[in-house]
């Protein structure tokens, strides 16, 4: 019987897998495991079917009307229009179809962008790959915070825990291991020395074999669970999919109440239930039912929010997600980590303070015996990639830890040679709880623990000062002190030595970190980002709060804080020891004032998320380490760090900065409010053209028999349509793609629980569509009167048909904004594509004969025209009239 993989040695398994340690695998080897054994990537749901797409276009209650509608039709022997309105329905379900794969396009190019990737060996360097390009036998560097991209054997576990929970439900990470198992069918769980895709690194670091890739994976074996999709629809889709039922029930009524009107007057004229008056109802309430139903609307929803991600993707802000694009533009809190974001994560040594004193560091200072041990052990206790490259040292790592090499080359010590003459032993990584990194080393005179971390933490564990008297650890902390003011970020270096002949593996962290010999500090300067105050004045005017949230120091914090702007007169810095002595009441009480939190831990983050939104605020959450994930996943929008941060912070996120800046947060949510502006463009459009047909109809059947002596039908259900065909998609995607407005930062942020026809918006769609609806109808009335003999009605049939969709179009350009004029507003193109295709559309239905003949209209002449395009301009006429007079008041 063959052996499983964690029975198997590691020789064993290199063998198996014919995988190479010290070289991984070559890149032409890779692309050939990769063509026999597959992506690596588990099956997708199966995708739904083109022409099962097609027909959940037609799955909508408003489009159960409109073939009720055309049912009616041919019942009444109105086979034309009958087969009109099934035919323009269907060309609006392709439509639709159209700009829903568009919307797919665009997000699974986002969902590209986004996609986890992982360290592999490949042609002996390290390199950051795709996870799907990982194949059997490629070597696997793993950090805490990064996701197991594949089924692998460990073959180097320092200190590795795992959280296994997605696969076995056990909350607790697992401590891994490379020994090879003896025992025959284990649990997954207690399979220690192998890592199971999907799972995370919670802390240490390792390598490891692949064995598995794709559905051939543990993960993969479960997958069927894991495929079913659901599509995650935007409240504002839900709201307005709501709508859209709502205004089918409203036309349902209006076409019941005059239906029953007509009827009843027929029968009171005549005394008697005519069958041509109860067809002529029959299409009317038609015509009604059919401009009520905004049937382009939920599409046009979907298609402007997906491109206002693609465009986000430029400004260096991958949403991964439809809701969050709306959630952004409502953000009122940024709670921003501080280093990276708001500076420039470019960190350079400038002080050393050792029992020698401070020494300033530049490219002449003078070497000692202290000096270099404490550059020294800085190198060790480091996990950056020191290469030489063309004469030239390559650094790969955290800037904090690069800061220490360059100190070392500084001092002309040699960081490569340094590390293979003293090998790391064992290690302690970095945790943001215990503040602290440890290394062991032999040395000549034994073998010592380097330890660095925060100056606060290994103040607090010192037992010895190197050269010096514990008696004088109050000359260091006053240095701490004076170099955080200087919004410099200190680290302090200590050493301790231990028994050699101890198991390395049964070394414990208080055998290690506790009765240090400190050697010095060190403190680096990380400059704020220069864009960064203008960005945070930029907040400050939109009504957005900035808070800084930061493991550094509480006066570096501070430094910093001021420097921004983010602290003002008035306001505090506390650190996370202060926040966990307030209770809830304390906290919440204090909440307002508080702009900078220093020293926090993940519990602390969470709590302050937590605390804003209890206060009815929107907040996003920058974050980047394993520790951050909660907090990231807690907050409105999740913001992970693209450079910096670690693929479970990019799992939890809403939004991954492929920069690392601030100010690509303030552009997102600009960017955010400018995406909801424009859809509610487009809403107001849709809306206020529907009523405006709605009216049109309205007028003419009770009106008409005043004004006309008979009731009237001022246009036909396929009339409608068609006007709904040509003046909704293109003119309402073209509102979508609208310019950001000069004010858009400087108003307060939505209330995300306002209804989108707050601040009188829907009054204004009603008052403009009852507009044009009047325009139309005025068009009917003056068509009537100047038609020669006997072509009065099908005059005016065709010039209300003209006017009421050459008026919406112009009506497009007032919605571009509801308080600018149209002459000062930032030029779009795309409404000038669309108007022009629109237009053209309209004119060829009534100058070609086919055109006339379906829709039933009449060849214009040139008064005819002019008339046209007199009425039609009154909408822009009107409206910039009423924006220069309210401007006035």
């Amino acid at each position: 019987m063959d052996k499983l993989n964690y029975q198997l040695t590691i020789d064993e398994v290199i063998n198996t897998y014919q995988a190479n340690i010290k070289s991984g695998l070559s890149e032409q080897e890779s692309q050939t495991r990769l063509q026999i054994n597959g992506i690596n990537q588990l099956d997708e749901g199966k995708k739904r079917p083109l022409l099962l797409k097609f027909f959940d276009q037609l799955n909508d209650f408003m489009i159960y009307i409109l073939f009720a509608a055309s049912i009616i039709s041919f019942l009444t022997q109105q086979t034309a229009e009958g087969f009109l309105i099934i035919a323009i329905v269907f060309i609006n379900a392709f439509l639709g179809l159209i700009q829903e794969s568009r919307a797919e396009k665009a997000l699974e190019s986002i969902k590209a962008l986004s996609s986890p990737q992982t360290k592999v060996l490949r042609d002996g360097i390290e390199k950051l790959i795709d996870v799907k390009y990982v194949t059997k036998g490629d070597i696997v560097i793993l950090d805490a915070g990064d996701y197991m991209p594949a089924d692998l054997r460990l073959i180097e576990a320092i200190n590795l825990k795992v959280d296994e929970s997605t696969l076995t439900g056990e909350a607790v990470s697992v401590q891994k291991s490379v020994e090879k198992i003896e025992e025959p069918e284990l649990a997954l769980g207690d399979r220690t020395n192998l890592g199971f895709m999907g799972t995370v690194v919670t802390y240490g670091r390792g390598r490891g074999v692949v064995t598995n890739v794709g559905m051939q994976t543990e993960l993969g074996k479960i997958a069927t669970m894991l495929t079913e999709t659901k599509d995650s629809q935007t409240p504002l889709q839900k709201s307005m999919a709501s709508l859209g039922k709502t205004l089918a029930f409203i036309a349902l009524g209006i076409v019941l109440v005059i239906f029953a009107i007509t009827m009843i007057e027929s029968y009171v004229t005549t005394g008697e239930l005519l069958f041509e008056v109860f067809r002529e109802a029959l299409l009317t309430s038609i015509a009604l039912a059919v401009a009520a139903i905004p049937e382009g609307l939920p599409a046009i929803i979907t298609i402007v929010l997906a491109l206002g991600m693609q465009n986000l993707v430029k400004k260096q802000a991958i949403i991964r997600t439809l809701p969050a694009v709306e959630t952004l533009g409502s953000t009122s809190i940024i709670c921003s980590d501080k280093t990276g974001t708001l500076t420039q994560n470019l960190m350079t040594v400038t002080k050393v303070f050792t029992h020698l004193g401070e020494t300033g560091i530049n490219d002449h200072v003078s070497s000692n015996e202290t000096l270099d041990q404490l550059a020294t052990f800085g190198v060790l206790c480091n996990d950056t990639k020191v290469s030489l490259q063309d004469k030239q040292f390559v650094k790969i790592g955290d800037p904090t830890e690069i800061a220490f090499i360059d100190l070392a080359l500084i001092l002309k010590l040699p960081p490569i040679e340094t590390t293979k003459q003293y090998p790391r032993l064992y290690e302690l990584p970095f945790d943001s709880e215990r503040k602290l990194m440890t290394t062991v080393h032999d040395f000549k005179d034994g073998r010592y623990a380097v330890i660095k971390g925060a100056p606060d933490v290994i103040f607090g564990r010192t037992k010895h000062i190197h050269h010096d008297e514990l008696s004088n650890l109050s000359s260091f902390e006053n240095a701490n002190q004076q170099m955080a003011n200087n919004a410099l970020r200190v680290l302090a270096v200590a050493y301790k030595k231990i028994d050699k002949n101890r198991t390395l593996t049964a070394l414990r962290q208080e055998d290690l970190e506790t009765d240090l010999t400190l050697i010095g500090l060190v403190g680096m300067i990380d400059p704020a980002r220069p864009e960064v105050k203008d960005a945070i004045a930029t907040c400050d005017q939109a009504g957005i709060k900035t808070i800084m949230i930061t493991g550094d120091h509480i006066n570096t914090a501070i430094a910093i804080a001021q420097d921004l702007k983010i602290l003002g007169e008035g306001e505090q810095a506390i650190t996370g020891r202060d926040l966990d002595r307030m209770d809830d009441e304390t906290f919440m009480a204090q909440l307002k004032s508080i702009r900078v939190y220093a020293r926090v831990s993940p519990e602390n983050k969470v709590r302050i998320v937590e605390a804003w939104q209890t206060s009815g605020e929107i907040v996003a959450m920058t974050g980047d380490g394993v520790n951050d994930a909660p907090s990231i996943k807690r907050a409105d929008i999740g913001i992970a760090m693209g450079l910096a941060g670690t693929e479970v912070a990019k799992g939890a996120a809403d939004m991954i900065l492929t920069d690392d800046n601030f100010t690509t947060i303030v552009t997102a949510v600009s960017e955010g409010r400018t995406i909801f502006s424009n859809i509610k463009k487009a809403i107001h459009f849709l809306l206020s053209c529907n009523i405006g047909e709605i009216v049109a109809i309205f007028l003419g059947t009770t009106l008409g028999i005043f004004i006309f002596g008979r009731q009237i039908t001022t246009l036909t259900a396929v009339q409608i349509l068609w006007i709904n065909l040509v003046t909704d998609s293109l003119m309402a995607i073209a509102l979508g793609l609208e310019p950001k407005e000069k004010n858009i930062m400087h108003n307060k942020p939505r209330d995300p629980s306002q209804s989108i026809f707050a601040d009188g918006l829907g009054l204004l769609i009603a008052l403009q569509g009852i507009m044009i609806g009047l325009i139309a109808f005025l068009a009917y009335f003056i068509g009537w009167q100047m038609a020669p003999i006997g072509m009065a009605e099908i005059t005016a049939e065709t010039m209300t048909f003209m006017v009421l969709a050459f008026a919406q179009l112009v009506h497009a350009f007032n919605v571009r904004s509801q308080h600018g004029s149209l002459f000062s507003l930032k030029h779009n193109p795309y409404i000038y594509y669309a108007f022009i295709a629109s237009a053209l559309l309209q004119v060829m239905v009534v100058v070609l004969p086919f055109g006339r003949n379906i829709f039933g209209l009449i060849q214009l002449n040139g008064l005819n025209w002019l008339i046209i395009l007199g009425l039609s301009i009154l909408p822009l006429l009107f409206v910039e009239c009423y924006k220069v007079i309210s401007k006035r008041r």
